[in-house]
């Protein structure tokens, strides 16, 4: 009997992995009841990520080894975060595996855990995988505390996968990590890190208000919660004053400093790896963050000077220039077609993409293609930030509004699986025809359509007899995701 079970467990898949996983996903209904208590403060969930980190066979001391960079931010923390990993990576010799978690993904979920900048393979994934789902079936609670993490229950989606990328980058032996907060800071599952190398923090704005609050400084309060004694946090220039009292206030109260990092001129004639005037600010950070953990691991003797007009080091420089992160600010050339891609979903982000693609297409006798999806957010109120950075140099022939559902036969890739969005709206396409309407107000000269899928709206694009088109495709990470999913035919 023990050698059947044994056998079993063996074989099990990196698809039998994906389908537990997404087994622990919130439904629609648990969220927006989240949502309607009013309830933002979770005051036990760092507690719950200790219980959780004890059961699979660590204690938070164990992940200091780790050397962890910790970002979080409203716009551009994942960009910063892949910058910072990118320049750690020009110093293979002293650190052979660097890890890199971010959220979320676009392909495979296997993106947000990254060894030297590959996702993990769909083997180490599995076997990493029920590494922990085992351990978590067969440890006991101590009820009193936790009553409702009973014996052999699973945390969260997102918190299963920040325990795995612990565990996978222990396992690997990274000597140094890049973790990007999932959403604000304080009691996010990244904040069991005891003593992170440097902490991050990208432009702060408005998002996620039913967790963090309405106003940046209650925000700034919250995302400034990843803090942490004698571990050195940097920030960027330009932060709202509001927002950066508080960083400057939160500093002080755990015992660590913020800098403000100015944007190099170096720079600006720099292509770097991640298209988009406004990567520089990220880029700078990312630089500084780099900078003090590689002096942290005495990797190099002086950290980087962090004047304006300072020269970088030839390998901060590749790092920059080799980074490599899709879905942002990334043209693809298909046939006679260009794709403008971008997961932009908050007011901050979608203006700096559209600012970026009207840039670019601004002299291009292309005709012109708006494909569009945000289910869960105000969508109406990205619509019109993006089109008031494109007007009047853009001009749209064609606008369709899609649902994120990935298959024309209604069905999504296994990876991308959703049960964070109201199936019945999805299937009824009720956001997409409120977008439509929404858009025949905008410019009515435009051809305005919908598609119950993304494969289907680029079959519908793809079929379009106007001769090469400028394709934008922005408002979620799901939609450039699903899209690049369809792209390679799987």
């Amino acid at each position: 009997m023990r050698m059947t079970v044994a056998l079993r467990m063996a074989n099990k898949t990196y698809n039998d992995a994906i389908n537990a996983l997404n087994s622990l996903q919130s439904n629609y209904a648990n969220i927006m009841a989240v949502r309607e208590s009013g309830i933002r403060k979770n005051e036990m969930a760092i507690l719950e990520m200790v219980e959780w980190t004890r059961r699979i066979g660590y204690t938070t001391a164990d992940f200091n080894k780790l050397n962890i960079v910790h970002i979080t931010g409203t716009k551009g923390k994942g960009s910063t975060a892949a910058f910072t990993n990118s320049i750690l990576e020009q110093y293979k010799d002293k650190l052979p595996k660097i890890g890199l978690y971010t959220s979320p993904h676009l392909r495979s979920v296997r993106e947000r855990i990254r060894i030297n900048g590959l996702p993990l393979s769909e083997e180490k994934f599995a076997k990493y995988f029920y590494d922990i789902w085992n351990k978590l079936d067969k440890t006991t609670s101590p009820l009193d505390k936790f009553p409702h993490m009973t014996p052999g229950s699973k945390p969260g989606y997102f918190k299963f996968l920040t325990l795995l990328s612990f565990h996978t980058f222990l396992q690997e032996g990274c000597r140094s990590c890049v973790y990007e907060v999932g959403i604000g800071g304080e009691y996010d599952s990244t904040n069991i890190i005891e003593k992170p190398v440097a902490c991050g923090v990208t432009l702060l704005g408005i998002d996620h208000t039913f967790m963090l609050g309405d106003t940046i400084d209650e925000i700034a309060w919250n995302k400034s919660g990843i803090f942490k004694p004698n571990a050195p946090a940097y920030t960027i220039e330009g932060q709202p004053a509001e927002g950066m009292k508080v960083l400057e206030e939160r500093a002080a109260e755990r015992k660590t400093t913020v800098s403000q990092v100015t944007a190099f001129k170096q720079l600006d004639n720099l292509k770097l790896g991640i298209a988009g005037d406004f990567q520089r600010t990220n880029a700078s950070l990312a630089v500084a963050l780099a900078s003090e953990a590689l002096y942290s691991m005495n990797i190099i003797e002086e950290r980087v000077d962090l004047e304006a007009n300072a020269v970088l080091p030839t390998a901060f420089i590749e790092g920059l220039e080799r980074t490599k992160w899709e879905g942002r600010c990334q043209t693809i050339k298909r046939g006679e077609n260009f794709w403008y891609l971008d997961g932009a979903h908050t007011k901050d982000s979608i203006e700096a993409a559209s600012s970026w693609f009207s840039d670019v297409v601004k002299d291009s006798p292309r005709k012109k293609v708006l494909l569009f999806n945000q289910q869960s957010r105000d969508a109406k109120a990205l619509i019109h930030y993006a089109v008031n950075k494109m007007s009047p140099k853009v001009k749209f022939d064609h606008v369709i509004f899609t649902t994120n559902v990935t298959w024309g036969s209604g069905s999504y890739s296994a990876d991308l699986v959703s049960m964070n969005t109201c199936k019945e709206d999805v299937e009824a396409l009720k956001v997409q025809k409120a977008l439509a309407e929404e858009w025949k107000q905008i410019d009515p000269n435009s051809e305005v359509s919908i598609s119950p899928s993304i494969e289907s709206a680029n079959e519908q694009i793809e079929g379009l007899q106007d001769g090469p088109l400028d394709i934008y495709v922005c408002g979620s990470l799901h939609l450039v995701g699903g899209l690049l999913v369809v792209f390679d035919g799987k």
